[in-house]
């Protein structure tokens, strides 16, 4: 290897600050921790005040540095400030991971115009936002990495799921179309599409109206997914967010325009 660097100094992000939306709960939380623990500044945003601020509390407790912010990803203005904001405390923006997204089940007859335009206002343009913001950031400022939240839903059909799908799809495309126009001044841009993640998105399924889990009912959604793993398993935000460490980190230098597949085996496309 070139000049033998030792393999943990290569994920360490030491004096770097980073930018996680949807950090209130599930895989954004996970991915927060995660940034801070290696070292990096985070802020944890959310458009729940309270989650985010449970997020950044749980970070300060385990020794990180962080602090929560209130954003709602599909209001270009809030956004901007959101990026402003971390670049004039910090002095620049080296990550961003634009996790903030929403589901909704709605077959494709079935969807409405205000429906698909809440998905899409979220997932997808929330997320251009965040990429056009933290990008001319970053430009400006020599690099950086931008970090996407796509889905396995990108790689095969999910039947109501179709809202969802379309704006995890269009994360794909945005994500490669950036990745060549931000190369040139040292930004990468990558993105993630997960497999089945067992988050507070997933519970939807087998949750009581009082919000407790049915364990029956748990076993009945998850085991027959389990069965899709090679490695027979489900997937937990951890497992996204060592993920998201690297695509951040300089052990990724070389890393960009890609979709980064932690799903377990479930899919395997060329």
């Amino acid at each position: 290897m070139t000049g033998e660097p030792r393999p943990a100094a290569l994920t360490d992000l030491a004096g770097r600050s980073a930018i996680v939306t949807g950090a209130g709960s599930g895989i954004g939380r996970g991915i927060a921790q995660m940034f801070a623990a290696a070292g990096a500044a985070v802020v944890c945003a959310d458009i729940s005040a309270p989650a985010a601020e449970e997020t950044a509390g749980l970070v300060r407790g385990s020794g990180g540095v962080a602090k929560a912010a209130t954003v709602d990803v599909s209001s270009r203005a809030q956004v901007a400030d959101l990026v402003a904001s971390a670049v004039a405390e910090h002095g620049r923006l080296d990550v961003i991971c634009n996790n903030a997204g929403i589901i909704i089940d709605v077959p494709v007859l079935d969807l409405d115009e205000a429906e698909l335009d809440r998905v899409l206002a979220v997932n997808l343009k929330g997320v251009l936002f965040g990429c056009q913001e933290a990008g001319r950031a970053m430009a400006a400022a020599g690099g950086g990495s931008i970090i996407n939240m796509a889905s396995g839903a990108v790689d095969a059909a999910a039947p109501g799921l179709a809202a969802y799908g379309i704006s995890k799809a269009g994360i794909v495309q945005l994500t490669k179309t950036l990745a060549v126009e931000l190369g040139h001044d040292g930004v990468r841009v990558n993105a993630i599409a997960p497999g089945l993640i067992e988050t507070s998105m997933t519970r939807r399924h087998y949750a009581r109206p009082d919000g407790s889990v049915d364990e029956d009912r748990r076993a009945a959604v998850l085991q027959p997914m389990r069965k899709t793993s090679p490695l027979g398993l489900i997937g937990a935000p951890e497992d996204i967010a060592w993920a998201a460490l690297y695509l951040a980190s300089d052990a990724a230098r070389f890393v960009t325009g890609q979709i980064l597949r932690p799903n377990g085996g479930t899919s395997m496309p060329w």
